[in-house]
């Protein structure tokens, strides 16, 4: 095991674009199951992964991975909002300003409330 962890020395490694580029070759190696033309976009996408994996220019594979996130924050956001939905639904309801539309987190339980968005200041009565 010590060889491996000299061998990556120095090197790039995983980060969040590399598990996605991995996500995306099993996705494609299915879909080449039953469309083999397929295949040579799975080559390509498992091999790109595996240069950034083992390559040694660590601050353009981190601006690649930055690229990614900058890209990919709406639909990481809206999954994690959903995730927190799902684990508070009993103790938290969340709504939305109807002025800036930014989503709130507030207890349950509590009847009609008077909630003051902290970006807009706006306030409006809601049941929770």
């Amino acid at each position: 095991m010590n060889w491996l962890r000299n061998f990556m020395y120095g090197r790039y490694g995983v980060d969040q674009f590399g598990n996605f580029l991995f996500i995306s070759y099993i996705i494609l190696f299915v879909i080449s199951l039953f469309v083999p033309f397929i295949s040579f976009l799975c080559y390509a996408v498992i091999i790109y992964s595996l240069y950034r994996m083992f390559s040694k220019q660590i601050y353009k594979r981190n601006m690649e991975n930055e690229w990614f996130l900058a890209k990919t924050s709406g639909i990481r956001k809206f999954f994690n909002r959903q995730k927190n939905k799902w684990k508070y639904r009993k103790t938290h309801k969340y709504l939305k300003c109807p002025h800036c539309h930014q989503y709130l987190r507030v207890p349950k339980g509590k009847g009609d409330i008077t909630i003051t968005c902290p970006t807009c200041h706006q306030q409006f009565d809601k049941r929770t």
